[in-house]
């Protein structure tokens, strides 16, 4: 998210015409994605990972592309969806992840993080397996309370929202997934994040 912020600010400044240290910007914005892409990828995973230095998964990884960090055919990308749809999918949903080996200060066993699952019906639909995408799409609809709200979590096993309610996450990405969906005919905005690099 840091290149991503160094990047919106070169792109804001460019469009506007702001008075900015453009070339210092460009310079950071390379070296931020340059580490992240030798440190933040393990070779032996074929994945990107959660932190430096670790094996651990995290569904936030879901973002690479969506951010325009690097495009959904890069085989890192590509493995690390495969990845998440293998490792943190888990009854249907995306969990963030493995609450089990990973120390956020709370205790394991958290419901699925709703904004992760929209994440991979983006992912889904930039992998062109749009069914898959809708598919997924369509479940988590049902998740809805009666006037159409999500909380920020889903427990499969309770059947029931956790967490934050309502989530503006949540429904900001199924806003953006509903249109990536719906844009069959147009360029995605997520394929547009995707293809800029």
């Amino acid at each position: 998210m840091a290149w991503v912020a160094i990047d919106r600010a070169i792109s804001g400044a460019e469009k506007f015409g702001l008075t900015a240290p453009l070339d210092h910007w460009r310079e950071v914005r390379g070296r931020i994605h340059a580490d992240v892409c030798a440190r933040g990828f393990n070779s032996s995973r074929g994945t990107f990972v959660q932190s430096y230095d670790c094996e651990q998964l995290d569904a936030s990884l879901l973002m690479i592309p969506l951010v325009g960090f690097l495009p959904a055919d890069d085989p890192r990308v590509r493995s690390t969806v495969e990845a998440i749809g293998r490792e943190l999918v888990i009854d249907g949903l995306v969990h963030r992840y493995h609450t089990e080996s990973t120390d956020d200060g709370l205790p394991p066993g958290e419901g699925a993080f709703l904004a992760c699952s929209f994440w991979y019906v983006d992912n889904l639909v930039l992998a062109g397996r749009r069914s898959e995408a809708l598919e997924l799409f369509e479940h988590l609809l049902t998740f809805r309370n009666d006037v159409g709200l999500l909380a920020e979590e889903y427990d499969t096993r309770a059947r029931r929202q956790l967490g934050n309610f309502p989530q503006a996450f949540s429904h900001v990405a199924l806003v953006s997934s509903a249109y990536n969906l719906a844009a069959h005919e147009r360029t995605k905005p997520a394929e547009q994040r995707s293809a800029k690099s």
